[in-house]
């Protein structure tokens, strides 16, 4: 995979459960691109706002055959439970150019003090 990482450098410093649930939610994320679109262009940014991270993975269609065929896959279901913990939303479906992209935001916990 071609992966374009962009992270907010206000994301670089999280609370530990929202970090580690960013991290894993990009990571099913690049692993469900390689199984189903090998050789694509994958976008990933990363986004501290306000009261809210934003985590977007976006890829392409792909140059070449799914590496696996998968009748039934857990990612997406465990990124939607990992999302809900946290009380924030998710967005998946594919895109107008045949590839997918996924979008979550996880609430950020009030500043400490």
């Amino acid at each position: 995979l071609e992966v374009d990482l962009a992270v907010d450098p206000r994301a670089r410093t999280l609370p530990v459960g929202v970090g580690l649930s960013a991290y894993r939610i990009v990571q099913e994320a690049l692993t469900n691109a390689l199984k189903h679109a090998p050789g694509s262009r994958v976008r990933v940014r990363v986004e501290r706002r306000t009261d809210e991270l934003a985590v977007e993975v976006e890829n392409d269609a792909g140059t070449g055959a799914p590496a696996v065929r998968v009748e039934s896959g857990h990612g997406l279901v465990g990124i939607r439970e990992r999302v809900s913990l946290f009380g924030g939303r998710l967005q998946t479906g594919p895109t107008d150019g045949g590839g997918f992209r996924l979008a979550a935001t996880l609430p950020m916990p009030p500043p400490a003090g």
